[in-house]
């Protein structure tokens, strides 16, 4: 039943299309021959290139999820995707020449590296489902980082690229067809002849060796079939976000179950649901003009099957809280802080006086301090601010959720404060910044809240909450995406705001900074018992007397504030709000005030320096301030994942 109604919306959908396509104005007989020409130039390779690609698609996600008995693997969770648009940006940003020449071969290289990386991380845990997926997810994020900022550092190609990295299926000819066709049809042959190996990667390895399966070889070769598969795709149209999840789940849905049924019937759902989805974007846009880039709407798709497909997946604990030893309590907190707050300072000034100039390396005294300091202070103060604020939002999320990886960024939070902005854009043409604010930390609000509702099911578990997070950072981020390749002023805003550069920080901002800081986080020391009961348990909380539901949405609302204006000062992508909490308890602070006064203060830290290496790096260029922390934080998170210790240091 569901493989007949989608073939059928599908013959619905591109009969509309071809029935209701606007007509070309003029001579007959011109008319005529241009229409022509468009449908046979550029509709029908765009329906033919869209039934390949979801069918390439299809495919490798099928293969993934296979090789990895990995029911949520595909080119966008394993961060194959994301690896081969930073290589090939990488390529069109300094070498057009050669990334036209051989744009396959950087796509393959750079999703082959993305995999290699996150598969490496795992290998520890065996490969656990909830690990690949946080360790793609953060491959994922530092990919994105270091493409954004070469998109920002060529400011012509900025919106080009990111139109193209959303997955725009626009043809002009039929070039990508024949370029995409022979590797769908060499890939489709290369896994027949790797079905019976397939088939008995069905069984427990100890079964499939025993069969005489050579396990590393075969696991090997798929891979590198899936990754060329997904590379070539990315190559030729973009980023087609979670069809290679959603096709083998539709394909089961069908009533698929053996290797062969699978293998065959994923590639058809992918092609299907692509081409569909296509269809509607042409149709549901303005005058035809693309509602969005079809791999953007795709990517719609990710987040709430991600969600359908969170009670299937069952994994280890993928946290890292310490290494055994590690971490001891300390007896006497308060000289530890007073270091910790000396050190801040001596960063805050050491940033604010000394930098390159033209005449090199310069420390800022006397009159030209003073005429620095309009342009370097609100900044500095923008950035320690937002970073303190982070921090506290951390600390608040891991004690919320008992979960020592929960952070703005990987639950989702930060996403939905963009999400939040994306509709806010939608409601007031320009929207003043408390407006902006506002409706960012609705968006925040309501994530965290979606959050903790979806793995409250599975008793707030490590593995429920992370890809609940990740599931709804995926879709909102899709809502964020197809705003942003309009290529309107909404777009221009929604660039600046992912940029988060603290180089157009004024008064307003370092005013909004401090004031937010002072009002938010005062009333958090208040509440420093509710910090200590909350990690304990549901039940030993309402056993002493804590209304948990209230207090779980007050200090909610806390977090959601203040990660919606840090993310409106400094961009989404940081990662501060995970480092700060952790490094706090590494050091000993474990009683909840020292916890969090020291989150603040190394947040706060941690921001003043990415913001000084982000204006000296490239001088007299500037790189975002949000994501060259993002730089930092996710190989720190990537080393936090690959660590053998799981208990929960909270």
């Amino acid at each position: 039943m569901p493989a007949s109604t989608l073939a059928v919306a599908c013959v619905v959908a591109f009969a509309l299309l071809l029935l209701l396509r606007p007509q070309v104005p003029g001579d007959p007989e011109q008319a005529k021959a241009l229409d022509a020409i468009l449908l046979w130039s550029s509709l029908m390779p765009r329906a033919v290139i869209a039934l390949i690609s979801g069918a390439a698609l299809g495919l490798a996600g099928a293969l993934l999820q296979r090789i990895l008995r990995n029911p949520i693997a595909d080119a966008s969770t394993l961060g194959i995707a994301s690896g081969a648009q930073l290589a090939l940006t990488i390529g069109l940003s300094f070498s057009p020449v050669l990334a036209g020449a051989s744009r396959e071969l950087i796509a393959f290289a750079g999703g082959l590296s993305a995999v290699a990386l996150v598969l490496a991380l795992s290998w520890r845990r065996g490969l656990d489902p909830v690990t690949v997926a946080i360790c793609g997810m953060i491959v994922s994020m530092v990919a994105a980082s270091l493409s954004v900022t070469l998109v920002l550092a060529r400011g012509e190609y900025a919106m080009s690229i990111h139109i193209w990295g959303a997955g725009a299926l626009n043809q002009q000819d039929w070039g990508g067809v024949t370029s995409l066709a022979p590797q769908l049809a060499a890939g489709i042959l290369a896994a027949l002849l790797l079905l019976r190996p397939l088939n008995m990667l069905a069984l427990d390895d100890a079964s499939a060796k025993g069969l005489g399966v050579s396990l590393h070889a075969v696991r090997l070769a798929v891979l590198m079939l899936a990754v060329w598969l997904s590379a070539s795709v990315t190559a030729t149209v973009g980023i087609i976000g979670f069809l290679g999840l959603a096709a083998p789940a539709i394909a089961r849905l069908c009533g698929a179950r053996t290797t062969r049924q699978i293998m065959t019937t994923a590639p058809l759902a992918g092609a299907a649901v692509l081409f569909l989805t296509d269809c509607l974007t042409q149709l549901l846009g303005p005058g035809f003009f693309d509602l969005a880039p079809t791999g953007a709407a795709t990517a719609l798709i990710g987040g709430p099957l991600l969600l359908f497909l969170l009670p299937r997946v069952h994994g280890r604990a993928a946290v890292t809280a310490r290494s055994a030893g590690a971490v001891r309590r300390r007896l006497r907190p308060a000289p530890a802080l007073l270091l910790l707050a000396a050190g801040f300072l001596l960063v805050f000034v050491a940033v604010l006086v000394v930098g390159p100039t033209e005449g090199g390396w310069r420390v800022a005294i006397g009159s030209l301090l003073l005429d620095l300091l309009p342009f370097r202070l609100p900044r500095i103060v923008v950035a320690a601010g937002a970073g303190a604020m982070l921090g506290a939002a951390g600390f608040i999320m891991q004690r919320v959720t008992g979960n020592p990886l929960a952070s703005p960024e990987v639950l989702g939070v930060s996403s939905g404060a963009g999400a939040g902005l994306t509709v806010t854009l939608f409601i007031f043409a320009f929207p003043s910044p408390p407006i902006m604010i506002a409706g960012m930390a609705s968006g925040a609000l309501a994530s965290f809240l979606a959050m903790i509702a979806i793995a409250r099911r599975a008793g707030l578990s490590t593995e429920a909450l992370l890809l609940a997070g990740v599931a709804i950072s995926a879709l909102c981020l899709a809502i964020v995406g197809m705003v942003l390749a309009q290529g309107d002023m909404r777009s221009y805003i929604l660039l600046t705001w992912i940029s988060g550069s603290t180089n157009r920080a004024g008064t307003l901002e370092a005013w909004t900074a401090i004031l937010s800081l002072t009002i938010l986080t005062a009333p958090l020391f208040l509440m420093t018992r509710w910090f200590a009961i909350l990690p304990l348990g549901e039940g030993l909380a309402r056993s002493v007397g804590l209304r948990v539901t209230s207090t779980r949405l007050l200090l909610a609302a806390f977090a959601a504030l203040m990660s919606a204006i840090s993310s409106f000062l400094i961009g989404p992508l940081s990662l501060t709000g995970l480092i700060a909490p952790h490094l706090s308890r590494l050091i000993g602070f474990r009683r909840a005030s020292d916890n969090l006064l020291a989150a603040m203060l190394i947040g706060a830290g941690l921001l003043l320096v990415a913001d000084w290496l982000s204006r000296v790096v490239i001088y007299p260029y500037q790189v975002p301030v949000g994501l060259f922390a993002a730089l930092i934080g996710g190989p720190y998170l990537l080393w936090l994942l690959g660590r053998k210790e799981t208990r929960s240091s909270l």
